[in-house]
């Protein structure tokens, strides 16, 4: 078997301080300071593969039924797992319905986001955070300190699990997203165990391997305002999301686009549906046979866009690894090294946000 060894980008060692150089100003107050016609140099992107023509493809997205995915019926669950692990395999990404999580509650938890990045910044600055790995982090684009060009996007990430953590204003917040969080919760479980099951494993052979009762969670609320110069200008880069499973949601303003045989599509969520999408832990656990996805978001000069995305991971001190029961005898070479789950989220929120360059760093160098 090929010696393991880290391939692909250099990443730097994580450094969990990363106070930037000065205070920067939110994209939110850019973006409402008066007689902005052009976006500051420091937010402008070069012309690049990033800005390359979005496909018009009418192929659409994958769709899983939630309740026939829990379904007491034996051949409609199984119908549904096959489709499933047809999603994960084709598209990495996948449209959640009837889902259980009320309508009300989804639009809830986007408004008292909203709220919250329209408290001042003095109120906002009370949660800004010194370290990565900080249970409630304000900022603004991805990682100021190593970001060479800003991304047009204000962010608030929240632990929501195994400790539950919130903001102290609005004052609504912690009971919406405590309830919010634990429905979603339960929802990405059952879509984990139907992703074991396609896989051939057995139904809770990701949930113990990565120790999902203490799964980290983490609530992402994203503010994307609105642009002068949209075409200069990125929401986040191509990148693939760390742990196991995503679940978003957003406002009525489009933006998210995902690569799809080699090709940039824009996605029309369904409304009151979650859209999910497979993490690169996925991948390690699958031994590559489910990939995690690129993705990005884009602006325009019209609307901003909130989104909120639920990222659910093992549980901090989890080592993931390929199942030994996918490496079929040596046929199948086993594709990346175990990694505690902690470091590897301080190797990906350390460094700039560059495609898959986590996943490439504990990558077998002979795959």
């Amino acid at each position: 078997m090929a010696a393991i060894a880290p391939i692909g980008p250099q990443l730097s060692q994580p450094s969990l301080s990363h106070p930037p150089p000065s205070k920067l100003t939110t994209v939110k107050a850019l973006s409402e300071s008066s007689g902005l016609s052009s976006i500051p140099s420091i937010y402008t992107f070069p012309k690049q593969p990033n800005h390359e023509p979005v496909s018009d493809t009418k192929e659409p997205i994958p769709t899983i039924d939630f309740s026939l995915l829990i379904s007491s019926n034996p051949d409609e669950r199984s119908k549904t797992i096959r489709e499933l692990g047809k999603a994960c395999r084709d598209w990495g990404f996948f449209m959640v319905t009837n889902h259980g999580v009320p309508e009300r509650m989804m639009k809830a938890m986007i408004e008292v986001c909203r709220e919250f990045f329209e408290l001042t910044e003095e109120e906002k600055g009370e949660c800004e955070g010194k370290h990565v790995l900080d249970p409630i982090r304000y900022g603004t684009s991805f990682n100021p300190s190593v970001d060479k060009i800003l991304y047009w996007r204000d962010y608030l990430k929240i632990f929501q699990h195994p400790a539950f953590h919130s903001p102290s204003n609005p004052p609504s917040f912690r009971e919406i997203a405590l309830e919010y969080s634990k429905r979603t919760r339960e929802v990405m479980k059952e879509i984990v165990r139907g992703i074991s099951e396609s896989l051939g494993l057995e139904d809770k052979y990701i949930e113990k391997a990565s120790n999902l009762e203490n799964c980290l969670q983490i609530m992402i609320a994203n503010l994307y305002p609105s642009c002068p110069q949209p075409e200069l200008a990125m929401g986040l880069p191509a990148h693939s999301d760390h742990g196991l499973l995503t679940l978003l949601i957003q406002n009525d303003t489009v933006g998210l686009q995902v690569l799809h045989k080699d090709k940039w599509v824009n996605i029309h969520p369904i409304p009151n549906s979650f859209l999910a999408n497979i993490g690169d832990h996925i991948e390690i656990l699958s031994n590559r046979k489910y990939k995690s996805v690129l993705h990005r978001a884009v602006v325009n000069d019209r609307d901003a866009r909130i989104s909120i995305a639920l990222a659910h991971g093992p549980a901090m001190d989890a080592a993931v690894s390929p199942a030994p029961m996918l490496l079929e005898d040596g046929q199948n070479p086993l594709a990346y090294r175990a990694m505690k789950y902690k470091e590897y989220v301080e190797l990906q929120q350390s460094n700039k946000l560059d495609g898959k360059s986590c996943l490439e760093h504990i990558r077998n160098r002979g795959i």
